[in-house]
């Protein structure tokens, strides 16, 4: 096959094929998707199989009428990751049309590949096939829709039953370019004059370096983003166009389309927390853990190992005090990691698993990514938002999935300022319940408040970019039990076997301010900034303190005090905001290491008082 270079078009691309008048056209998909059958069926007799230039990689050619077709390898992306995939890039970039063909069952997958054609600019028709299966599995797809969606032509083919075969002369004909990001569009058309088409200068956008080297430019670094744009434009082409004939199918495909769209999804969103709520922040942090903690802990373990150490060793002592005290490294602890951490990790984690199972989390995440953008966050974020409602140590914990540093720390100032524990809504709720609906507004604004502004300043501060959210959307369906309890099962080990070591530490450290007097320094340094700036009773200074160990300490510390209902708002945002408990911390200082947990910390001191003091100094 002599080599020819067409040096106006594309100066140093790589030759596919002999100089000819006749049209060119591509054959694109995933693997197994039907191409080679219809190759085959356009070709007839006359293909040409033989390895593509510099490669072993085969590739076949055949004459459709006044057509050259090319039979490219399967891939799954145009881009320079393999053999196979530099040489369908080359076969595509000097095409003239291309025949996308797209396996129907897995549409979701292959319009991947059907959106990075379209944005090179390509003439682009796509071929659904296994049609026939479709039928079988129920399954439905607007292919009016699809077109309008791709701004392509969308034809339906079953390679086994040969149906569809008759319209693919039309397919080749009708291929025309189809809809693209206007701003991704002009950055493409802005780089014509370096670059000799806009297949070429999307694929250099995206990092090829051979083409970059070629054109004598540099590679681009907006693989990543283009590619998580890319997904999140097809998951919403898919729940524009998938539908199940079958109920159990279709109820799955209504409610996954639901879950994603604003006036249905916020909704949803509303009552799958308050489920949450009322499973976790209502059964199990407080019936559940009144029976564990109460009975189990304070009634039964205390005691019992209390007796055990006296035997040894005077209470009085400063080792009696540190070890079974009110801070006791081996009594209070305990209790804490068993009879109040464990009930509620385990219940988080069985409502995770069955958002996660279902397939909600996914959607949940689509639907709050736009919102979450805003302070610096995707919508993954929203994960460990939720699990701060239940235990924020835990939720910091799980910040390890996102997917960069910058949206870590957010993340993790925010939950530590922000967002109150389960353990704490319980008593702020009481509260405010005696303070009057007014109370309850101020103080949830007020909250709201904080959380924007510190997810907008960090956004803001903070050097980098955070990271656009990639995510499948599985259907919907009815989880498996032994899939939730085995994921349960895995995840609350493997959280109580990282966290115990570190709520030992925290003990200990408390335990020893007590027993040095530093407990008593702290309440008498905050008195007067609680009288004065605050304008609360000097009694509540001991809540703040109280706070240092757990959130809700602190905040059942002010039942005790004849707050007015301002006084109860002033309060209860200031003992929220205030630094998170000795558990967090700790979990914190090793999540984000020493410096950056302990400027948080810090900070959460000077938040909580100077928004606390904005709110008196307003109200009361």
């Amino acid at each position: 096959m002599p080599e020819h270079i067409d040096h106006h078009k594309h100066p140093t691309a790589i030759p596919i094929v002999a100089e000819t008048l006749h049209p060119k056209v591509a054959l694109v998909g995933n693997p197994n998707v039907g191409k080679s059958v219809i190759f085959n069926f356009l070709s007839g007799l006359y293909v040409d199989v033989s390895n593509y230039p510099g490669t072993t990689v085969e590739f076949s050619k055949g004459r459709f009428g006044e057509y050259e077709i090319y039979d490219t390898p399967g891939v799954y992306g145009i881009s320079a990751f393999s053999a196979e995939e530099n040489v369908t890039r080359d076969v595509v970039l000097e095409a003239d049309a291309v025949l996308n063909v797209v396996d129907s069952v897995h549409i979701e997958r292959d319009l991947f590949l059907t959106q990075q054609l379209i944005d090179m600019g390509k003439r682009v028709s796509v071929i659904l096939n296994f049609n026939d299966e479709l039928e079988r599995q129920g399954i439905v797809i607007d292919t009016e829709q699809l077109s309008l969606s791709l701004g392509a032509p969308v034809f339906q083919t079953s390679a086994v039953r040969k149906t569809g075969f008759d319209k693919l002369e039309t397919a080749i004909v009708d291929a025309r370019r189809g809809r693209i990001d206007p701003a991704l569009h002009t950055k493409l058309h802005s780089m014509l004059t370096e670059v000799g088409s806009e297949a070429e200068a999307l694929l250099i956008l995206e990092g090829d370096e051979s083409l970059a080297q070629k054109h004598g430019v540099h590679a681009g670094n907006e693989r990543e983003n283009l590619y998580i744009e890319r997904r999140n434009r097809v998951n919403l082409i898919v729940s524009s166009v998938f539908s199940e004939t079958k109920t159990r199918a279709r109820i799955s495909t209504l409610l996954g389309r639901w879950a994603v769209n604003i006036w249905t999804g916020v909704p949803m969103l509303l009552l799958a927390l308050y489920i949450i709520y009322l499973f976790v922040g209502k059964l199990v942090a407080v019936d559940v853990v009144n029976i564990t903690e109460k009975h189990l802990g304070n009634e039964i373990w205390e005691p019992w190992i209390r007796s055990v150490v006296t035997h040894f060793i005077p209470l009085n002592s400063w080792l009696g005090t540190l070890l079974v005290g009110e801070f006791g490294v081996i009594s209070m602890t305990v209790t804490y990691l068993l009879f109040l951490l464990l009930p509620l990790v385990v219940a988080f984690y069985l409502a995770l698993s069955f958002m996660e199972d279902s397939g909600y989390l996914p959607r949940l995440a689509t639907l709050v990514d736009r919102s979450l953008n805003a302070i610096g966050l995707n919508g993954s974020a929203i994960i460990p938002i939720i699990l701060g409602f239940g235990c924020v140590t835990m939720a910091t914990i799980t910040t390890r999935i996102l997917g960069s540093e910058r949206e870590k720390t957010i993340a993790t100032t925010i939950l530590q300022f922000a967002i109150p524990c389960s353990a704490q809504i319980a008593v702020v709720a009481a509260l405010l319940a005696g303070a009057g609906f007014g109370a309850m507004i101020i103080y949830s604004v007020t909250i709201f408040a904080v959380f924007v502004a510190i997810g907008t300043i960090l956004h803001h501060t903070l050097p980098g970019e955070s990271s656009p959210l990639l995510i499948d959307l599985p259907p919907m369906r009815i989880p498996r039990l032994d899939n939730i309890v085995r994921k349960t099962t895995f995840r609350s080990y493997g959280f109580m076997k990282e966290a115990t070591p570190w709520f030992f530490a925290g003990a200990f450290a408390i335990g020893i301010m007590q027993i040095t007097g530093m407990l008593v320094v702290w309440q008498n340094l905050l008195a007067p900034i609680v009288t004065g700036w605050l304008q609360l009773p000097r009694e509540a200074a001991t809540a703040f303190v109280m706070g240092l160990v757990r959130r809700d300490f602190g905040a059942a510390g002010l039942y005790a005090l004849a707050l007015t209902p301002y006084q109860v708002v002033v309060a209860l945002v200031t003992i929220t905001l205030f630094v998170p408990c000795v558990a967090s911390l700790m979990v914190m200082l090793k999540e984000r290491g020493v410096k950056e947990a302990l400027i948080i910390w810090f900070s959460t001191w000077i938040g909580a008082f100077a928004v606390g003091g904005i709110v008196s100094q307003i109200l009361i």
